[in-house]
């Protein structure tokens, strides 16, 4: 292992909180290598160790990121997303082949995928929009973190009202996935969606309604207008009784 990468490791293992470490595996479904470190330590230690490095090629500090990637552990993929992100003012059209490889090969869990897919790839989508057509491959994956990261990527620019037209076609084609953890995600996208096209969305959502999963359909609505809300859900409701 790379000498930067035993430094990290070892200041994690020191700082493992034993609450964190027994409560974290609740917060998912499948198991998850933890240290047990608090988020905010992990921060400070990306930091940290990160400072050393600014001088150093994008590539050197891709290698460490897969590295660190390449330990299982989930600190460890916080920092490479951290280190990744630092990186953005940086980036070319090609590293999304290297975010790719990571969520095809690394990503196995909800909160690697979400943190990667908000900043990293959020950020570099935003500065390379033609690119968000690779979010409708990732979006027909038969990877489940592939989905989810089709949809969570476009969290922060849908939150700026960006990519309408994008999120629409991403939410159609994952519509029908029976993942929940895919479901949230697509719902998730919407719902932030909504903050700037709210009419958009809300007619999309009715347009799915006997087909989107309720899962997705309340994160779709969250932050909606109680009537609104209450008129999609009755509209589910009524299929509910009618399909009994």
């Amino acid at each position: 292992m790379d000498p930067i990468i035993d430094k990290i490791q070892q200041e994690l293992r020191d700082n493992i909180d034993q609450h964190t470490k027994d409560s974290g595996q609740r917060f998912f479904k499948e198991d998850i290598k933890a240290h047990g470190v608090k988020t905010t330590t992990v921060k400070r230690i990306s930091k940290d160790h990160f400072r050393p490095l600014k001088d150093q090629s994008k590539a050197v500090i891709f290698e460490l990121c897969e590295k660190l990637w390449q330990t299982g552990y989930i600190e460890e993929s916080f920092i490479a997303c951290q280190w990744s992100f630092f990186l953005h003012k940086h980036y070319e059209p090609s590293d999304l082949d290297v975010f790719e490889k990571w969520i095809a090969n690394y990503v196995n869990n909800w909160a690697s995928c979400d943190t990667l897919c908000n900043h990293t790839v959020g950020e570099f989508l935003e500065m390379y929009p033609k690119s968000i057509t690779r979010l409708k491959k990732w979006a027909r994956s038969e990877n489940r973190w592939m989905c989810r990261a089709a949809a969570v990527s476009l969290i922060i620019p849908a939150r700026k009202g960006m990519f309408l037209e994008h999120v629409l076609e991403i939410a159609a084609i994952l519509l029908p996935h029976k993942d929940d953890l895919v479901q949230k995600g697509y719902g998730w996208m919407l719902k932030v969606a909504s903050q700037s096209h709210q009419k958009e969305i809300y007619d999309y959502v009715m347009s799915k309604r006997t087909v989107m999963p309720r899962t997705a359909l309340r994160y779709a609505i969250e932050k909606m207008p109680r009537d609104l809300r209450s008129r999609a859900m009755e509209r589910v409701r009524s299929n509910t009784i009618r399909g009994k």
